[in-house]
This record gives C-alpha cells, structure tokens and sequence, in this order.
C-alpha cells in the first residue's frame, strides 16, 4: 500500500489524499479545491497529480 498527499502546501485548501493498492486500486479519500488565491486559484485546480481516470474508489 502506498499512500500519497497531493496539494495543500502552506494552506488547508487543496488536499488530496490518493492510496494505491498492491493490485494498482486507487482510492482517493479527499480531493480539495483551491479556494481565495485570485488568479492562480484556476490553474492550481486544474492540476491534481494524479490522473484522475486511474481512480478506482472515491
């Protein structure tokens, strides 16, 4: 099992939480938004990390 955290560097918006199984299952067990950072709010969201067709579980 591995357990990964993709976004909220310096902030508590943004986190996703992704565990990959031995088998390749992905469950995401969070996926925050960026929220409140003008401009740069759009692009932060529109990268995940991850690719989001791989996800199994949400």
């Amino acid at each position: 099992m591995k357990i990964a955290f993709h976004g909220a560097a310096r902030t508590v918006t943004g986190s996703k939480h992704l565990i990959t199984l031995k088998n390749n299952t992905q469950i995401l067990l969070d996926c925050g938004l960026f929220q409140g950072m003008g401009r740069v709010t759009d692009k932060l969201n529109d990268y995940f990390g991850f690719d989001p067709k791989k996800i199994t579980y949400l």
